[in-house]
Protein backbone atom coordinates (compact mmCIF):
# COMPACT_ATOMS: atom_id res chain seq x y z
CA UNK A 1 0.00 0.00 0.00
CA UNK A 2 3.02 2.28 0.48
CA UNK A 3 3.54 2.41 -3.02
CA UNK A 4 0.66 4.57 -3.71
CA UNK A 5 1.83 7.68 -1.84
CA UNK A 6 5.49 6.62 -3.59
CA UNK A 7 3.90 7.08 -6.82
CA UNK A 8 1.89 10.49 -5.94
CA UNK A 9 4.72 12.18 -4.51
CA UNK A 10 7.09 11.26 -8.22
CA UNK A 11 4.28 12.30 -10.33
CA UNK A 12 4.26 15.73 -8.07
CA UNK A 13 8.27 15.94 -8.48
CA UNK A 14 7.02 15.69 -12.31
CA UNK A 15 5.05 18.11 -12.42
CA UNK A 16 7.52 20.78 -10.23
CA UNK A 17 9.86 19.77 -12.61
CA UNK A 18 7.96 20.68 -15.71
CA UNK A 19 6.51 23.68 -14.39
CA UNK A 20 10.08 25.09 -13.34
CA UNK A 21 11.25 24.26 -16.70
CA UNK A 22 8.43 27.44 -17.85
CA UNK A 23 9.37 29.28 -14.91
CA UNK A 24 12.95 29.25 -15.73
CA UNK A 25 12.48 30.50 -19.40
CA UNK A 26 11.15 33.68 -17.84
CA UNK A 27 14.16 35.03 -16.15
CA UNK A 28 13.19 37.96 -12.81
CA UNK A 29 13.30 41.35 -14.23
CA UNK A 30 14.81 44.23 -12.41
CA UNK A 31 12.54 46.86 -10.17
CA UNK A 32 13.36 49.84 -12.65
CA UNK A 33 13.17 47.64 -15.93
CA UNK A 34 11.23 45.18 -15.59
CA UNK A 35 11.15 44.46 -19.26
CA UNK A 36 14.84 43.16 -19.51
CA UNK A 37 15.73 39.60 -18.94
CA UNK A 38 19.12 37.70 -19.00
CA UNK A 39 18.80 37.51 -22.07
CA UNK A 40 21.93 36.16 -24.36
CA UNK A 41 23.09 38.01 -26.76
CA UNK A 42 21.75 37.55 -30.67
CA UNK A 43 23.11 34.63 -31.80
CA UNK A 44 26.08 34.84 -34.50
CA UNK A 45 25.26 33.71 -37.92
CA UNK A 46 26.01 33.80 -41.60
CA UNK A 47 25.03 37.24 -43.74
CA UNK A 48 22.12 36.35 -45.37
CA UNK A 49 22.36 37.79 -49.09
CA UNK A 50 20.19 39.47 -51.82
CA UNK A 51 20.56 36.97 -53.59
CA UNK A 52 19.28 34.45 -51.21
CA UNK A 53 16.68 36.95 -49.97
CA UNK A 54 15.52 37.83 -53.79
CA UNK A 55 15.28 33.89 -54.89
CA UNK A 56 13.19 32.49 -51.82
CA UNK A 57 10.46 35.80 -52.51
CA UNK A 58 10.30 34.96 -55.95
CA UNK A 59 9.60 30.73 -55.39
CA UNK A 60 7.11 32.58 -52.98
CA UNK A 61 5.64 34.47 -55.30
CA UNK A 62 5.33 31.34 -57.67
CA UNK A 63 3.56 29.35 -55.19
CA UNK A 64 1.21 32.09 -54.83
CA UNK A 65 0.83 32.38 -58.46
CA UNK A 66 0.05 28.63 -58.92
CA UNK A 67 -2.19 28.30 -56.25
CA UNK A 68 -4.66 31.68 -57.28
CA UNK A 69 -8.39 30.67 -57.59
CA UNK A 70 -10.17 31.34 -60.50
CA UNK A 71 -11.83 34.26 -59.77
CA UNK A 72 -8.96 35.97 -58.38
CA UNK A 73 -8.62 35.25 -54.43
CA UNK A 74 -6.87 32.57 -52.49
CA UNK A 75 -8.02 29.90 -50.03
CA UNK A 76 -11.08 27.46 -49.86
CA UNK A 77 -12.95 25.71 -47.39
CA UNK A 78 -11.93 22.45 -47.74
CA UNK A 79 -9.52 20.08 -45.95
CA UNK A 80 -10.96 20.00 -43.03
CA UNK A 81 -9.44 17.59 -39.64
CA UNK A 82 -10.76 16.28 -36.80
CA UNK A 83 -10.39 19.66 -35.08
CA UNK A 84 -11.54 22.36 -37.02
CA UNK A 85 -12.18 26.31 -35.57
CA UNK A 86 -15.98 27.09 -35.74
CA UNK A 87 -17.13 28.51 -38.87
CA UNK A 88 -20.53 29.52 -39.79
CA UNK A 89 -21.49 29.05 -43.24
CA UNK A 90 -20.62 31.01 -45.53
CA UNK A 91 -20.02 34.60 -43.29
CA UNK A 92 -16.69 33.11 -41.58
CA UNK A 93 -15.58 31.79 -45.08
CA UNK A 94 -16.24 34.93 -46.93
CA UNK A 95 -14.06 36.46 -43.79
CA UNK A 96 -11.01 33.88 -44.29
CA UNK A 97 -11.00 34.74 -47.96
CA UNK A 98 -10.74 38.15 -47.30
CA UNK A 99 -8.06 38.26 -44.97
CA UNK A 100 -5.61 35.07 -47.09
CA UNK A 101 -6.14 37.56 -50.42
CA UNK A 102 -5.53 40.45 -48.25
CA UNK A 103 -2.24 39.28 -47.64
CA UNK A 104 -1.33 37.56 -50.52
CA UNK A 105 -2.03 40.28 -52.50
CA UNK A 106 -0.04 42.02 -50.24
CA UNK A 107 3.12 39.57 -50.47
CA UNK A 108 3.55 40.14 -54.04
CA UNK A 109 3.00 43.77 -54.62
CA UNK A 110 5.61 43.92 -51.69
CA UNK A 111 7.90 41.89 -53.73
CA UNK A 112 8.37 43.89 -56.58
CA UNK A 113 7.97 40.94 -58.97
CA UNK A 114 6.65 42.63 -61.89
CA UNK A 115 6.85 39.73 -64.57
CA UNK A 116 3.35 39.62 -66.92
CA UNK A 117 2.50 36.68 -64.47
CA UNK A 118 2.77 38.21 -61.56
CA UNK A 119 0.87 41.45 -62.75
CA UNK A 120 -2.04 39.16 -64.38
CA UNK A 121 -2.50 37.58 -60.65
CA UNK A 122 -2.02 41.10 -59.17
CA UNK A 123 -5.22 42.27 -61.70
CA UNK A 124 -7.24 39.32 -60.59
CA UNK A 125 -6.82 39.81 -57.24
CA UNK A 126 -7.85 43.54 -57.06
CA UNK A 127 -10.99 42.44 -59.35
CA UNK A 128 -11.99 40.18 -56.37
CA UNK A 129 -10.93 42.82 -53.44
CA UNK A 130 -13.01 45.25 -55.41
CA UNK A 131 -16.21 42.81 -56.32
CA UNK A 132 -15.80 40.87 -53.03
CA UNK A 133 -14.57 43.39 -49.96
CA UNK A 134 -17.78 45.71 -50.15
CA UNK A 135 -19.78 42.10 -49.05
CA UNK A 136 -17.88 41.27 -45.91
CA UNK A 137 -19.52 41.20 -42.96
CA UNK A 138 -19.67 39.18 -39.70
CA UNK A 139 -20.65 35.68 -39.86
CA UNK A 140 -22.93 35.67 -37.32
CA UNK A 141 -23.28 37.56 -33.81
CA UNK A 142 -21.00 35.63 -32.02
CA UNK A 143 -18.44 35.29 -35.12
CA UNK A 144 -16.51 38.22 -36.24
CA UNK A 145 -13.30 36.50 -38.47
CA UNK A 146 -14.26 39.27 -40.72
CA UNK A 147 -12.45 41.95 -38.78
CA UNK A 148 -9.19 40.11 -40.10
CA UNK A 149 -10.50 40.62 -43.68
CA UNK A 150 -11.03 44.41 -43.28
CA UNK A 151 -7.66 45.01 -41.64
CA UNK A 152 -5.93 42.71 -44.24
CA UNK A 153 -8.18 44.37 -46.88
CA UNK A 154 -7.25 48.30 -46.00
CA UNK A 155 -3.37 47.01 -46.10
CA UNK A 156 -3.84 45.12 -49.67
CA UNK A 157 -5.66 48.14 -50.82
CA UNK A 158 -2.95 50.59 -49.27
CA UNK A 159 -0.32 48.88 -51.24
CA UNK A 160 -2.75 48.71 -54.58
CA UNK A 161 -3.56 52.82 -53.88
CA UNK A 162 0.69 53.19 -54.53
CA UNK A 163 1.24 50.34 -57.11
CA UNK A 164 -2.18 52.46 -59.17
CA UNK A 165 -0.26 55.63 -59.16
CA UNK A 166 -1.35 57.60 -62.23
CA UNK A 167 -4.61 56.13 -62.63
CA UNK A 168 -6.73 58.10 -60.23
CA UNK A 169 -9.76 56.38 -61.13
CA UNK A 170 -8.57 53.33 -60.04
CA UNK A 171 -6.97 54.85 -56.88
CA UNK A 172 -10.39 56.63 -55.73
CA UNK A 173 -12.27 53.32 -56.39
CA UNK A 174 -9.61 51.63 -53.86
CA UNK A 175 -9.53 54.82 -51.65
CA UNK A 176 -13.67 54.52 -51.68
CA UNK A 177 -13.15 51.20 -50.50
CA UNK A 178 -11.23 51.17 -48.05
CA UNK A 179 -12.99 54.15 -45.59
CA UNK A 180 -15.75 51.63 -45.99
CA UNK A 181 -13.69 48.96 -44.50
CA UNK A 182 -12.64 51.77 -42.00
CA UNK A 183 -16.56 52.02 -41.40
CA UNK A 184 -16.83 48.18 -41.10
CA UNK A 185 -14.24 48.30 -38.00
CA UNK A 186 -16.04 51.20 -36.81
CA UNK A 187 -19.28 49.27 -36.12
CA UNK A 188 -17.46 46.32 -34.62
CA UNK A 189 -15.25 48.12 -32.03
CA UNK A 190 -16.05 46.43 -29.06
CA UNK A 191 -17.94 48.07 -26.36
CA UNK A 192 -15.05 47.96 -24.45
CA UNK A 193 -12.73 49.34 -26.86
CA UNK A 194 -10.51 47.51 -28.97
CA UNK A 195 -11.44 44.70 -31.48
CA UNK A 196 -11.79 40.74 -30.86
CA UNK A 197 -13.59 37.97 -33.13
CA UNK A 198 -15.94 36.27 -30.41
CA UNK A 199 -18.80 37.22 -28.89
CA UNK A 200 -20.69 34.06 -27.47
CA UNK A 201 -22.35 35.81 -24.33
CA UNK A 202 -24.71 38.72 -24.98
CA UNK A 203 -24.78 38.89 -28.93
CA UNK A 204 -25.99 42.17 -29.37
CA UNK A 205 -25.42 44.49 -32.44
CA UNK A 206 -22.61 46.55 -31.12
CA UNK A 207 -20.22 43.50 -29.40
CA UNK A 208 -19.58 43.09 -25.97
CA UNK A 209 -17.41 40.03 -26.31
CA UNK A 210 -13.91 39.51 -25.74
CA UNK A 211 -11.88 41.73 -28.01
CA UNK A 212 -7.74 40.79 -27.99
CA UNK A 213 -4.80 42.26 -27.69
CA UNK A 214 -3.30 41.35 -31.00
CA UNK A 215 -6.89 41.77 -33.17
CA UNK A 216 -6.41 45.63 -31.61
CA UNK A 217 -3.17 45.65 -32.34
CA UNK A 218 -3.61 44.55 -36.10
CA UNK A 219 -6.55 47.21 -36.65
CA UNK A 220 -5.06 49.97 -35.27
CA UNK A 221 -1.94 49.39 -37.80
CA UNK A 222 -4.16 48.40 -40.32
CA UNK A 223 -5.74 52.18 -39.57
CA UNK A 224 -2.31 54.06 -39.62
CA UNK A 225 -1.40 52.29 -43.05
CA UNK A 226 -4.62 53.53 -44.25
CA UNK A 227 -4.31 57.47 -43.16
CA UNK A 228 -0.62 57.19 -43.61
CA UNK A 229 -0.96 56.10 -47.73
CA UNK A 230 -4.32 57.71 -48.48
CA UNK A 231 -5.29 59.68 -46.23
CA UNK A 232 -8.31 57.87 -44.98
CA UNK A 233 -10.73 59.42 -42.28
CA UNK A 234 -10.01 57.53 -39.31
CA UNK A 235 -12.66 57.77 -36.06
CA UNK A 236 -10.95 59.04 -33.52
CA UNK A 237 -13.07 58.15 -30.53
CA UNK A 238 -12.22 54.55 -31.94
CA UNK A 239 -8.50 54.97 -32.25
CA UNK A 240 -8.03 56.82 -28.70
CA UNK A 241 -9.89 53.51 -27.07
CA UNK A 242 -7.89 51.37 -29.15
CA UNK A 243 -4.40 52.71 -27.64
CA UNK A 244 -6.32 53.13 -24.29
CA UNK A 245 -7.27 48.88 -24.84
CA UNK A 246 -3.70 48.20 -25.66
CA UNK A 247 -2.29 49.96 -22.71
CA UNK A 248 -4.62 48.52 -20.57
CA UNK A 249 -3.30 44.39 -21.65
CA UNK A 250 0.24 45.37 -21.28
CA UNK A 251 2.19 44.08 -18.51
CA UNK A 252 5.29 45.57 -16.52
CA UNK A 253 7.31 43.58 -19.06
CA UNK A 254 5.71 44.53 -21.95
CA UNK A 255 4.24 41.24 -22.52
CA UNK A 256 0.57 41.74 -23.39
CA UNK A 257 -2.05 39.86 -21.93
CA UNK A 258 -4.18 37.40 -24.56
CA UNK A 259 -7.63 39.55 -24.14
CA UNK A 260 -9.70 41.36 -22.19
CA UNK A 261 -10.70 38.99 -19.14
CA UNK A 262 -7.02 37.51 -19.48
CA UNK A 263 -5.71 40.82 -17.25
CA UNK A 264 -7.42 39.50 -14.17
CA UNK A 265 -4.39 36.60 -14.78
CA UNK A 266 -1.09 38.51 -16.01
CA UNK A 267 0.62 35.33 -15.08
CA UNK A 268 -0.86 32.77 -16.54
CA UNK A 269 1.15 30.91 -19.21
CA UNK A 270 -0.23 32.41 -22.21
CA UNK A 271 0.35 35.82 -20.92
CA UNK A 272 4.25 35.82 -19.76
CA UNK A 273 6.63 36.41 -22.18
CA UNK A 274 7.25 33.55 -23.35
CA UNK A 275 3.14 33.43 -24.63
CA UNK A 276 3.40 36.57 -25.45
CA UNK A 277 6.16 36.86 -28.09
CA UNK A 278 3.98 37.02 -31.22
CA UNK A 279 1.86 39.65 -29.56
CA UNK A 280 4.31 42.12 -28.33
CA UNK A 281 5.60 43.33 -31.30
CA UNK A 282 2.48 44.27 -32.88
CA UNK A 283 0.72 45.72 -30.05
CA UNK A 284 4.23 48.23 -29.57
CA UNK A 285 4.48 48.85 -33.08
CA UNK A 286 0.76 50.23 -32.98
CA UNK A 287 1.19 52.16 -29.86
CA UNK A 288 4.16 53.59 -31.06
CA UNK A 289 2.86 54.66 -34.11
CA UNK A 290 -0.04 56.00 -32.92
CA UNK A 291 2.11 58.64 -31.00
CA UNK A 292 2.36 56.58 -27.45
CA UNK A 293 5.65 56.63 -26.12
CA UNK A 294 5.85 53.80 -23.78
CA UNK A 295 7.64 51.51 -26.04
CA UNK A 296 10.74 53.00 -26.04
CA UNK A 297 13.28 51.74 -28.36
CA UNK A 298 15.12 49.57 -26.05
CA UNK A 299 11.59 47.79 -25.43
CA UNK A 300 11.53 47.06 -29.00
CA UNK A 301 14.51 45.91 -29.32
CA UNK A 302 13.76 43.48 -26.04
CA UNK A 303 11.42 41.66 -27.33
CA UNK A 304 12.88 41.57 -31.28
CA UNK A 305 15.59 39.85 -29.52
CA UNK A 306 12.96 37.43 -27.50
CA UNK A 307 11.32 36.73 -30.90
CA UNK A 308 14.86 35.24 -32.06
CA UNK A 309 16.56 34.14 -29.42
CA UNK A 310 13.94 31.89 -27.42
CA UNK A 311 12.10 31.33 -31.33
CA UNK A 312 11.57 27.78 -30.58
CA UNK A 313 8.73 28.42 -27.73
CA UNK A 314 6.52 29.31 -30.97
CA UNK A 315 7.97 27.00 -33.88
CA UNK A 316 7.18 24.17 -31.67
CA UNK A 317 3.47 24.98 -31.96
CA UNK A 318 3.94 25.83 -35.81
CA UNK A 319 1.76 23.04 -37.61
CA UNK A 320 0.30 21.77 -34.69
CA UNK A 321 -3.53 21.00 -35.49
CA UNK A 322 -4.83 21.65 -32.16
CA UNK A 323 -4.22 25.23 -31.03
CA UNK A 324 -2.93 26.26 -27.77
CA UNK A 325 -1.42 23.09 -27.57
CA UNK A 326 1.93 23.46 -26.20
CA UNK A 327 3.93 25.50 -24.29
CA UNK A 328 3.00 29.18 -23.02
CA UNK A 329 -0.36 28.34 -24.45
CA UNK A 330 0.91 29.17 -27.86
CA UNK A 331 -0.84 28.33 -31.44
CA UNK A 332 0.36 27.66 -34.49
CA UNK A 333 -0.82 30.64 -36.13
CA UNK A 334 0.90 33.24 -33.82
CA UNK A 335 4.36 32.16 -35.69
CA UNK A 336 4.25 34.27 -38.73
CA UNK A 337 1.70 36.86 -37.49
CA UNK A 338 4.53 37.70 -34.83
CA UNK A 339 6.90 37.62 -37.64
CA UNK A 340 5.29 39.58 -39.48
CA UNK A 341 4.66 42.63 -36.94
CA UNK A 342 8.47 42.79 -36.32
CA UNK A 343 9.31 44.57 -39.27
CA UNK A 344 6.88 47.57 -38.10
CA UNK A 345 9.10 47.12 -35.14
CA UNK A 346 12.35 47.36 -36.25
CA UNK A 347 11.34 50.25 -39.01
CA UNK A 348 10.39 52.41 -36.35
CA UNK A 349 14.47 51.72 -34.82
CA UNK A 350 17.32 54.23 -36.05
CA UNK A 351 18.31 53.22 -39.12
CA UNK A 352 22.15 52.05 -37.75
CA UNK A 353 20.04 49.32 -35.56
CA UNK A 354 18.15 47.90 -38.25
CA UNK A 355 20.35 45.69 -40.28
CA UNK A 356 21.18 43.09 -37.60
CA UNK A 357 17.01 41.97 -37.10
CA UNK A 358 17.01 42.23 -40.76
CA UNK A 359 19.69 39.34 -41.26
CA UNK A 360 18.10 36.91 -38.30
CA UNK A 361 14.76 37.66 -39.54
CA UNK A 362 15.52 36.62 -43.37
CA UNK A 363 17.04 33.86 -41.91
CA UNK A 364 14.51 32.47 -39.80
CA UNK A 365 12.08 32.85 -42.87
CA UNK A 366 14.46 31.10 -45.46
CA UNK A 367 14.81 27.85 -43.37
CA UNK A 368 10.90 27.96 -42.83
CA UNK A 369 9.97 27.72 -46.67
CA UNK A 370 8.44 24.50 -47.81
CA UNK A 371 9.65 22.89 -50.71
CA UNK A 372 7.35 24.26 -53.00
CA UNK A 373 7.51 27.90 -51.78
CA UNK A 374 4.93 28.19 -49.78
CA UNK A 375 4.87 29.05 -45.57
CA UNK A 376 2.47 27.84 -43.08
CA UNK A 377 1.67 27.31 -39.70
CA UNK A 378 -1.43 26.76 -38.94
CA UNK A 379 -3.46 24.15 -40.90
CA UNK A 380 -6.79 26.76 -41.06
CA UNK A 381 -8.90 24.59 -43.60
CA UNK A 382 -6.84 25.81 -47.23
CA UNK A 383 -6.65 29.42 -46.22
CA UNK A 384 -3.09 28.87 -44.67
CA UNK A 385 -0.63 28.59 -47.19
CA UNK A 386 -2.13 32.09 -48.67
CA UNK A 387 -1.79 33.84 -45.85
CA UNK A 388 1.71 32.63 -44.39
CA UNK A 389 2.91 33.02 -47.60
CA UNK A 390 2.11 36.26 -47.50
CA UNK A 391 3.04 37.14 -44.26
CA UNK A 392 6.55 35.76 -44.99
CA UNK A 393 6.66 37.52 -48.50
CA UNK A 394 6.55 40.85 -46.34
CA UNK A 395 9.07 39.92 -44.01
CA UNK A 396 11.69 39.08 -46.60
CA UNK A 397 10.46 42.36 -48.53
CA UNK A 398 11.36 44.45 -45.97
CA UNK A 399 15.17 41.84 -44.72
CA UNK A 400 16.17 42.98 -48.13
CA UNK A 401 17.30 46.20 -46.53
CA UNK A 402 19.34 44.61 -44.30
CA UNK A 403 20.74 42.02 -46.70
CA UNK A 404 25.32 41.84 -47.53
Amino acid sequence: MRILPAAILAIAVAVGAAEAQESSAEEAPGPEKPWLSELPPLPEIEPVSRAEIGASITRGVDFLISSQNKNGSWGSATMTKGLNITAPIPGAHHAFRAGSTGLALEGLLLSGDRRPETVAAIEKAEAWFLRELPRLRRATVSTMYNVWGHSYGIKALAELYEYREGDEAKRSAIKNLAQRQVQRLQRYEDVNGGWGYYDFDEATRKPTGIPTSFTTATVMLALHKGKETMGLELPSVETDRGIAFLQRQQTPDFAYVYSNGHRYRPRYSINRPGGSLCRSPACNAARRVWGDPGPTDEILKVWLDRLIIRNGWVDIARKRPVPHSTHFANSGYFYFYGHYYAMDCIALLPETDRSVYYQHYAKIMLSKQEKNGCWWDYPLYQYHYAYGTGYALRVLSACLEGAK
